[in-house]
């Protein structure tokens, strides 16, 4: 019978050259926009301290943190239960569920916080179905829990990809042996399954952490003031770099300080199998008389995040027809998205497997501080990270100067966590007695990661692209910087349009951006292992 072992992890010699090396230039990469404002402060003149020293600084600086740990705790509370019904129970038309319930991955914040304004604002579309009733207004929807309502719906996906991968992979032995001992189904999910989860949880809520504290067009719609904020207002309105790099200096120690958080939580555990034999696929259970309220949760949670918001759309482009608005043909902009998030998603997924073999098989200082800085990117306003890419390549890199390559560069150092994230949490499930067999049959180490580590890793790797190519569909700031003269992409398009409040003009190219968006990762997840079970 297969044991779980938690035990501490012990450092394995020292990293191949193959490894190390890539893993030290992505920790240099990463720290190019941190360099850039750390120059930057360096010349703030007394003034600007003084502005930045202020008590509202202080108070911006609670909400931004109040808002990450209700985003990331409510995301956790959804993602837990829909992983665990769509991957381990006879949930009717489960593949269905599962990519419905990843699809709200790909609406970009800023479109989906107008929707949800649209919707539920206090004279939104559902005050307006209710007048008959003497509903005259809605309470307000703005402020704190307008911004973790649009957030978690739109970024819970990051923690349940995660989980639901790791899910998969649990050893039912574990969970027989726990019935065994008397535990019923609750308190061996409890004590045996959830301990399990521990680091695909930790790594999706990492993410959604950084995403709420990176985000600007969710808390811009919802009036709730974050850094993120601070730093767009400073950019529109002011000349002075310093301030915002300063302020952005803030964002990435809040960053650094959450990433500093999951590792010391996380530990120093392995949560792979050790023993003969391999794991058993999993018996789906019976959810019997919790087959309604299991439906309704997934009905609940899809109408909210997904069906609503591409109801809306579809209502503004209805009517934008019916009215006689030209529509723009997207072919263009359809094929510049598509291009640079391929280009992105394959980059970064291959970049992030050798410093994820790094933390994970050679754990040490080095490993550790390089994991660290690898998020700060992901933090940091992707305005932020653009404007230092420019300064940048103006001066040191100006072949790549207002080119693609200066784009998916930006790409990958405001998504690698994504990648790294899921890469490193399936190699965590990874024997390393496995690597030891093929070294015991003649394999280099290199070759046995080749040959061993790197296929079974293979869907966590391709997970970690999948989401990186669906957060490169709508990124927006460093797309509308960084992208060459006359490049468009369809998140350009949603953002020039509903700026304009042209929004049936906004509601085509959002609705496209959806439905590219959706296809590879409906593939994706109908392909998982257990969905054909």
């Amino acid at each position: 019978m297969n044991l779980i072992s938690l035990i501490s992890s012990k450092r394995v010699g020292k990293p191949p050259i193959i490894i190390l090396a890539p893993a030290i230039g992505i920790g240099l990469v990463m720290l190019l926009p941190l360099s850039y404002l750390i120059i930057r402060g360096m010349d703030a003149s007394e003034t600007t301290w003084e502005l930045l020293l202020k008590p509202r600084t202080l108070v911006t600086l609670g909400r931004t943190a109040l808002l990450m740990f209700t985003v990331t705790l409510t995301s956790v509370l959804i993602s837990v239960p829909l992983a665990w019904l769509t991957t381990r129970t006879n949930l009717p038309l489960h593949r269905m569920w599962s990519v419905i319930t990843v699809l709200p991955l790909v609406i970009p914040s800023f479109v989906g916080g107008y929707l949800f304004v649209s919707a539920l604002g206090p004279r939104g579309l559902l005050q307006q179905a209710l007048s008959p009733l003497g509903v005259d207004r809605l309470p307000e929807i703005y402020g704190l829990a307008g911004a973790t309502l649009t957030l978690s719906l739109l970024s819970y996906p990051y923690v349940l990809l995660t989980i639901r991968g790791a899910v998969r992979n649990l050893d039912p032995a574990l969970e027989e042996s726990s019935r065994a001992l008397g535990y019923g189904t609750f308190q061996t999910f409890v004590r045996v399954s959830l301990p399990q989860l521990r680091p695909a949880i930790t790594a999706g809520s990492l993410l959604v952490a950084l995403y709420t504290l990176s985000d600007f067009g969710a808390v811009s719609l919802m009036r709730y003031k974050t850094f993120t904020w601070v730093i767009f207002q400073q950019y529109e309105s002011s000349l002075d770099r310093s301030l915002i790099a300063l302020v952005s200096l803030m964002v990435a120690i809040i960053a650094i300080s959450t990433v500093l958080i999951d590792i010391y939580t996380r530990g120093k555990l392995r949560y792979h199998s050790v023993g003969p034999g391999t794991a058993r696929t999993p018996t789906k259970r019976n959810l019997g008389g919790w087959k309604w309220p299991a439906l309704t949760l997934m009905t609940g949670i899809a109408m909210a995040s997904i069906i609503v918001p591409a109801s809306i759309l579809w209502y503004w482009l209805v009517r934008g027809v019916s009215a006689g608005e030209p529509l723009s043909i997207i072919l263009h902009d359809t094929w510049n998205s598509i291009s640079v998030s391929m280009l992105a998603a394959v980059t970064t997924s291959i970049l992030s497997i050798p410093l994820a073999i790094m933390i994970v098989r050679y754990p040490g200082r080095l490993a550790s501080l390089i994991e660290r800085v690898s998020y700060i990117g992901f933090a940091l306003p992707g305005i932020v990270v653009a404007v230092s890419l420019v300064f940048f390549a103006a001066n040191y890199a100006q072949p790549i100067y207002q080119t693609m390559w200066l784009l998916i560069f930006a790409y990958v150092i405001l998504f690698f966590p994504t990648a790294l994230g899921a890469t490193r949490a399936s190699l965590l499930q990874i024997s390393p007695r496995l690597e030891e067999a093929a070294r015991s049959l003649g394999y280099t180490s290199l070759k046995a990661v080749r040959s061993v580590t790197i296929p079974l890793a293979g869907p966590g790797v391709v997970m970690g692209g999948s989401i990186v190519f669906l957060i490169t569909m709508k990124e927006l700031p460093a797309t509308m910087i960084l992208g060459s003269l006359g490049f468009s992409t369809l998140a350009t398009s949603v953002w020039s349009a509903a700026s304009e409040a042209f929004f049936a003009q906004a509601a085509l190219p959002a609705l496209v951006l959806i439905a590219v968006s959706s296809v590879p990762m409906a593939v994706l997840v109908a392909r998982e292992k257990g969905d054909f079970s």
